[in-house]
């Protein structure tokens, strides 16, 4: 670095995924700090008049991968960056919006020829006509950590099912795609390894994700190296159908059991995905060899950049002004 950046560290929003966030902008804030970075911390809040101002403090750059969930993981708190011309990592404000909204991630995965699972957008009134295939898993469009999410085994239990509608009256319902859990980073274009995930009861829910002892994680993922290669590029296809920028993580089914569609599926795109000790890509980075540290500056010294046009107009406006004579 030839000088010390001010970074600031976005963490907290007000999305279900909150603590979460706090937890992953706290290690981020460290190891930035421990890096040599002059870092702020900012709690982002519904207050955007304090956000504007907690962020009009001369950033060099803003570290973006702590937030998740809705308003700072969908492109709305990525619009406002680029408003303000400020660098920030990770993803801009289409791949964001597209990645977070899963029906648009499914069309645009689809115009790829990336396999998803089956599925379609329904209402809750839509559920009575529904006839299987059972297990089928109900999801809310706009939610990331898995909240929200669950599995029905029968058609009593997808009907008797509460916790997507607690996010509005739509919801995706796809067919269970049974077999092992992988999810692959990709850092800036590139894939840079595959984890399996393995929960120790159901499927791998918040609880699994964030709570020590929920999940074994085996990396590299257990499967054959042709698996291995197709999960690499698949993840990679994903990533730039979507347009994605700095890091993402991709999260696939793989399935080579008896039962239902056969082969790699992506289940969704995350354009931000978690920091926390437990959290997926820093295991996977440390596993290519890249410590915490290394990756989070990584990220710092890769931002997105605001239109540069844009840019220049910003600076025009808040160049001193000659005085006109009368």
């Amino acid at each position: 670095m030839n000088k010390v950046k001010k970074v600031a560290v976005l963490m907290g929003g007000w999305s279900g995924e909150r603590e979460v966030s706090l937890s992953s902008g706290e290690g981020v804030l460290r190891a930035l700090t421990n890096a040599g970075y002059d870092t702020v911390a900012i709690d982002v809040t519904p207050d955007m008049k304090a956000l504007v101002h907690d962020l009009d403090q001369g950033f060099d750059v803003v570290f973006m991968g702590a937030l998740h969930g809705r308003w700072v993981e969908d492109g709305c708190l990525q619009g406002l960056l680029e408003m303000m011309g400020l660098p920030y990592t990770h993803s801009g404000v289409r791949a964001s919006a597209n990645a977070m909204f899963k029906p648009t991630s499914r069309r645009l995965l689809e115009e790829a020829k990336i396999a998803i699972p089956p599925g379609r957008r329904v209402k809750r009134e839509d559920l009575l006509a529904y006839e299987g295939p059972f297990p089928c898993v109900l999801k809310p469009f706009c939610e990331g950590s898995s909240l929200g999410v669950i599995i029905a085994q029968t058609k009593d239990a997808l009907l008797k099912a509460d916790e997507p509608w607690a996010y509005g009256d739509e919801a995706l319902l796809e067919d269970y795609i049974p077999g092992l859990e992988l999810q692959t980073a990709v850092a800036f274009g590139r894939a840079i390894g595959t984890i399996e995930i393995r929960p120790n009861d159901g499927f791998y829910d918040y609880k699994a994700k964030y709570v020590d002892g929920h999940a074994v994680h085996v990396m590299p993922a257990s499967v054959n190296e042709a698996t291995y290669a197709a999960s690499l590029a698949m993840a990679e296809a994903a990533y730039h159908a979507l347009e994605c920028e700095g890091i993402a993580r991709i999260d696939m089914r793989f399935n080579d059991t008896p039962s239902g569609p056969q082969g790699l599926f992506v289940l969704e795109v995350n354009t931000q995905p978690g920091m926390t000790p437990l959290s997926l890509v820093p295991e996977i980075a440390a596993h290519c060899g890249i410590s915490f540290e290394e990756l989070v500056k990584w990220m710092v010294e890769n931002p997105r950049c605001p239109d540069r046009t844009h840019q220049a107009q910003i600076d025009a406006q808040n160049a001193p002004k000659a005085h006109l004579a009368a």
